[in-house]
């Protein structure tokens, strides 16, 4: 199934780059939850981070290894916070 276009209907896991709809990311809190697991990326099974800082790091670590959905990403967060 291609993503959508429409960027408020995915998120990107900071961890790993890796795409997800909301939806499957929703299904996939519900089952953590339900099976009381921590929460964990569905990709690589490392922790989500507890804070945006936390998640700024790994997004850059990803970034300085020069993976492309995390340059874009990046791309996309300065071109909207006015910085790029």
């Amino acid at each position: 199934i291609p993503m959508p276009l429409d960027t408020d209907k995915y998120i990107m896991a900071e961890c790993c780059s890796k795409i997800t709809c909301k939806g499957c990311d929703y299904a996939n809190q519900r089952r953590e939850l339900e099976e009381r697991l921590g929460r964990k990326c569905e990709f690589c099974r490392e922790p989500t981070p507890d804070t945006e800082g936390e998640g700024d790091k790994q997004r850059m670590k990803r970034v300085e290894a020069n993976d492309p959905v995390a340059l874009c990403q990046e791309g996309l967060l300065q071109d909207i916070e006015g910085e790029g």
